[in-house]
């Protein structure tokens, strides 16, 4: 029985380059049906991975695109697993946007809508979502009546949410599913090694790991995932303190403004009742009638009043 070697480093199977070779390469039906069983609870037939185009036959290093695995389950059901690890702040609605577009992909005018395969969409994130703080590590998601939850519109619709930070404490839980994820996390810790020898599928998936840490190519391409998911994260954070700085000198700028316009009407207003005030002396000095003042000045009897005392 094979062991983690200690003395070599893993490749991360959280970086999508590796995880698509893991459970998206042709040969690993075998490590892709158990985790897919594992997560939708469920037992499913023969999975067909052909589809998937993997990035170890051809090195890009301009985008960072999106890497995921395409599974076709029993030639009736339609499954796409995505590992994220940066975190996106609409990653709700991309969910979404890619099950909707995976539903329609192949449908063809003119057919009937019941031809439509039922579509899963399983996202693996390696942050927390929010909106979901209070929720299970795993979340499942499905449309249902909003008063009556047990009554689902459709079953062809369904979305998987596995977040992996909220399995931190959870080592000693006797969970499957748990297991799986705990190898994405930390595949040479104690649990996956532990695990390994009690489950084939998991001990396949981290020998297929050792290999594929072990080919100079994958090194190199994770090496430019690695870098291309750096380099989006610097380019995001630049535009969001940029975008600050120039909102503050904006708003700095524009207070400045509104200070300078409301000095100067303040200022103006100042003069002109201090005018007020001068004219309004002189007539009371000629002992003109106080209603004839109010109307020349503008000024209240009760100001004019305080200026005869």
């Amino acid at each position: 029985m094979s062991e983690i070697k200690k003395e070599n480093k893993l490749l991360s199977p959280k970086l999508d380059a590796i995880f698509q070779v893991i459970f998206g390469e042709v040969g690993s039906e075998r490590i892709t049906k158990e985790f897919i069983e594992t997560i939708l609870g469920r037992e499913v037939g023969e999975i067909d991975l052909s589809k998937n185009q993997i990035l170890k036959r051809e090195l890009k290093e301009e985008k960072l695109g999106i890497l995921d695995v395409l599974v076709e389950i029993d030639g009736k059901e339609k499954c796409n697993l995505e590992m994220q690890v940066a975190n996106q702040a609409d990653i709700l609605d991309r969910i979404l946007f890619y099950w909707a577009k995976l539903f329609t992909k192949g449908f063809r005018a003119g057919e009937n809508y019941g031809k439509l395969k039922k579509t899963i969409v399983v996202l693996i994130a390696n942050f927390e979502i929010k909106g979901l703080e209070r929720l299970k590590y795993h979340t499942k998601w499905e449309l249902t009546e909003e008063k009556e939850r047990k009554y689902i519109l459709t079953d062809k619709e369904e979305i998987h949410i596995l977040e992996l930070p909220k399995i931190k404490g959870k080592e000693k839980e006797d969970d499957d599913l748990l297991d799986w994820l705990f190898f994405l996390e930390d595949p040479q810790g104690e649990r996956v090694k532990k695990k390994m020898e009690e489950k084939e599928e998991l001990k396949e998936a981290v020998t297929k790991l050792q290999q594929v840490s072990d080919d100079e190519r994958m090194q190199r391409i994770a090496e430019l995932r690695e870098k291309a998911l750096h380099d989006e994260a610097s380019i995001k954070e630049t535009a969001l303190q940029e975008g600050l700085q120039e909102g503050l000198q904006k708003g700095l700028q524009q207070g400045l403004q509104q200070g300078l316009k409301q000095g100067l009407q303040q200022g103006l207003q100042k003069g002109e009742n201090k005018a007020k005030e001068e004219i309004a002396k002189k007539m009371l000095k000629e002992k003109l009638e106080i209603s004839l003042i109010v109307k020349v000045t503008g000024l209240s009897e009760e100001e004019i009043r305080k200026l005869e005392a």
